[in-house]
């Protein structure tokens, strides 16, 4: 029989939690979530197992990351399946934090990322969120003290940002992208798919197919601008209010204008409907 992961709600109970996992120089990797666990959530677990001799989750819906006409009040929350699926996995632990454990009262200190925050991809629509997410993972990284931190790529500029700060701050934890699980038709698994309606639902594998098309354009040579111009056309005829599609450095998500410069990742975010959407691929 599966054995039950060990549930850690306060930092005392973490560290010994922690302490007893980690006996005889185990190693730990860490899946940072915000639950609502889907199959992309898995596929990291999975990879953390394959890295690390032993496996803790955290689930936690930081507001700090989250503007006030956000949907932090809705986001979905469903602890009960989140521990099931976790527990068929064998992951070893479960740091499930409340607000005010992550965020006492006085609470009065945040990191305030650059470098690939500042690329005006999402930054640039939602100013207030890499600074919320490096200060949550800043804090999930000390408390938990893991060697890796598993991210999937579907959120790439955050991969980037929680990358370099772990780097810039010296925090000892090696960040591992995953890569993007996605539905039968391309759609990037999401928490937030569930908000989709019917229609809705089978418009939004556009973004892929689009990101897919534009990205065959460029290696066939075609002018940069052009095929942005012509994908951004394809996804707002489609339905969606586009915020951006994007060809980026992959490495230092600054603009580029060729594939000779460097490797190059697509980017794109649009809402349809409330519900707002983010994929990418290599080009």
């Amino acid at each position: 029989m599966t054995r039950s992961p060990i549930i850690a709600r306060s930092l005392s109970s973490l560290h010994r939690a922690r302490t007893e996992l980690c006996k005889r120089n185990a190693t730990l990797a860490l899946v940072p979530t915000m639950g609502a666990l889907h199959d992309g959530h898995v596929s990291l677990v999975r990879l953390a197992k394959r890295r690390a001799q032993k496996v803790a989750v955290s689930i936690f819906v930081n507001p700090a990351q989250f503007a006030a006409h956000e949907d932090l009040g809705s986001y979905p929350r469903t602890w009960k399946e989140d521990l099931a699926r976790l527990k068929a996995e064998g992951v070893d632990l479960i740091w499930n934090p409340d607000v005010k454990t992550m965020y006492p009262d006085g609470f009065a200190t945040r990191v305030v990322p650059e470098g690939p925050a500042l690329a005006g991809l999402e930054d640039k629509f939602r100013p207030h969120f890499f600074g919320g997410v490096a200060t949550v993972v800043a804090k999930l990284f000390t408390q938990v003290r893991p060697d890796m931190a598993l991210f999937g790529e579907k959120d790439f500029q955050q991969l980037k940002v929680v990358t370099r700060m772990a780097r810039d701050l010296d925090l000892g934890v090696k960040v591992v992208g995953g890569a993007i699980i996605r539905e039968r038709d391309g759609l990037a698994m999401s928490s937030r798919n569930v908000y989709l309606s019917p229609d809705q639902r089978s418009t939004a594998p556009v973004l892929f197919r689009t990101l897919k098309a534009t990205a065959k354009r460029m290696r066939d040579g075609d002018n940069f601008k052009a095929a942005l111009s012509d994908g951004a056309d394809l996804i707002r005829q489609a339905g969606f209010a586009l915020d951006y599609l994007e060809a980026r450095h992959a490495e230092t998500l600054s603009p580029i204008s060729s594939l000779n410069d460097g490797p190059v990742r697509l980017l794109v975010a649009a809402k349809i409907g409330t519900t707002r959407l983010i994929d990418n691929i290599r080009a």
